[in-house]
């Protein structure tokens, strides 16, 4: 049976090793802006939260969030997600985030991801808003 649970900041050594790689998977898709150990910073030093899921086995899948305060609003971001057997996970985990979220005062989540991403929130009622555009400083 699947269990999620977030990752008190004194705890993240003793499962780090287990979830490194499939962060480091999503780093990949940052074109660089990120690496595992901005990552590992993250949760350890600056705010983000760590959240796994697990079974009797082994850590199945990680997600890293962090609340973002807008002027008018404030949302979870789910920055970062990696792991294996999604399916096996990702609606326990799309709830405990959500319940997260309510408790602490956000009005939704957020997630920044590949087009990808479209088809596995397809049936949770998310709503594209936007896309990024990465423009070069230089002309041409």
């Amino acid at each position: 049976m699947i269990q999620v649970s977030y990752v008190p900041r004194e705890y993240i050594n003793s499962c780090w090793k287990q979830v490194e790689g499939y962060l480091k998977k999503a780093t990949e898709y940052t074109h660089g802006r990120y690496e595992v150990e901005d990552l590992y910073l993250a949760v350890c030093e600056f705010g983000h939260l760590l959240w796994i899921a697990f079974d009797e086995e082994e850590i199945k899948g990680a997600v890293i969030t962090n609340v973002i305060v807008y002027p008018k609003k404030t949302y979870l971001c789910l920055a970062f997600c990696g792991g294996k057997e999604f399916s096996t996970w990702k609606d326990p985990m799309l709830q405990m985030l959500r319940n997260w979220a309510k408790d602490n005062g956000c009005q939704g989540l957020e997630a920044v991801g590949r087009k990808g991403w479209t088809k596995v929130f397809k049936h949770q009622g998310h709503k594209f808003l936007w896309d990024t555009f990465e423009l070069p400083l230089d002309e041409g």
